[in-house]
């Protein structure tokens, strides 16, 4: 009698502990869809570059917004610049097929709701990387998102150095963040 009480116990211990980590995986798919949005070859597809430093993808048939980690490319208001960085974006999700990876950091998303992303080609390319060492974006490091901060510092003295884009004679007269602050969204 003992030994069957014993079983039934292990065996609703395990009932038990199954159903907790069913509701956990259900739990942090809810809160990550991109966690199981991933194609196969775990790529996304672009559905729209909206700037030169944020896109949607499309998760399971729905857009998301996704902003790129570390970089800060021109408004679209900053006529010229934040029209040659979005078509500079575009340029570089188009050469990968419009599929893109993603690479988080420590927080995966802002306060607007967006997911914070890096960007690889599926040719392993670092889309944030390319925008700066181009010159269509600027260094814009948010602590705790950092990982690639070095790197992007060394690409924006080299796109500096080499007069590139946004750092031409010719470039940019204002950097993103003081035109939003005088230019704020209603």
């Amino acid at each position: 009698m003992r030994r069957k009480s014993t079983k039934l116990r292990t065996m609703n211990l395990v009932a038990v502990i199954f159903f907790m980590i069913a509701v956990v995986f259900f739990l942090v798919n809810e809160k990550y869809p991109l966690l199981r949005a991933q194609q196969g070859d775990g790529t996304f597809r672009v559905v729209s570059v909206h700037d030169g430093d944020t896109v949607s993808l499309l998760i399971n048939n729905k857009q998301q917004k996704v902003r790129l980690i570390g970089i800060d490319a021109p408004e679209i208001g900053q006529k010229l610049w934040g029209d040659e960085a979005k078509r500079h974006l575009e340029s570089l999700i188009g050469s990968s097929s419009q599929e893109v990876k993603i690479e988080y950091d420590v927080e995966k998303n802002d306060k607007h709701g967006r997911v914070l992303a890096y960007l690889w080609t599926p040719e392993n390319v670092l889309i944030n990387l390319m925008m700066i060492k181009s010159g269509y974006a600027v260094l814009y490091s948010v602590p705790p998102n950092v990982k690639y901060a070095d790197e992007f510092r060394k690409a924006q003295e080299e796109a500096r150095n080499l007069k590139l884009g946004i750092w031409s004679e010719n470039g940019l007269r204002k950097m993103p963040r003081d035109y939003r602050k005088e230019n704020p969204r209603l």
